[in-house]
């Protein structure tokens, strides 16, 4: 039987980031992202219709754990799923028990 090693490290980090996604809003503005590719605070919290500070919440954590990025323009943050942050999340979550 082959013994696996695990990267307590990378499991540590992957967990983080999987329960930084497991709220439903998170799943909606990452849902939205995907299909919008840009937006800003306005047109996320008007999209799923709710209120500003709970966007700008959820946007905060979901930056700070690595699922987007946002840039400025002018003075409005623009949001956007940062490269392939959730298929390598997939990828490590496969990859931490080898």
């Amino acid at each position: 039987m082959k013994k696996s090693v695990i990267n307590t490290e990378k499991l540590e980090i992957t967990a983080s980031r999987l329960k930084a996604i497991s709220h439903p809003m998170r799943i909606s503005i990452i849902t939205l992202l995907d299909e919008n590719r840009e937006l800003n605070v306005t047109q996320i919290h008007t999209n799923l219709k709710i209120e500003q500070a709970a966007a700008s919440h959820h946007l905060s954590i979901l930056k700070r754990k690595g699922i987007l990025r946002s840039k400025r323009n002018g003075k409005e943050n623009i949001y956007s799923l940062k490269g392939d942050a959730l298929n390598r999340l997939v990828e490590c979550i496969q990859q931490c028990g080898e």
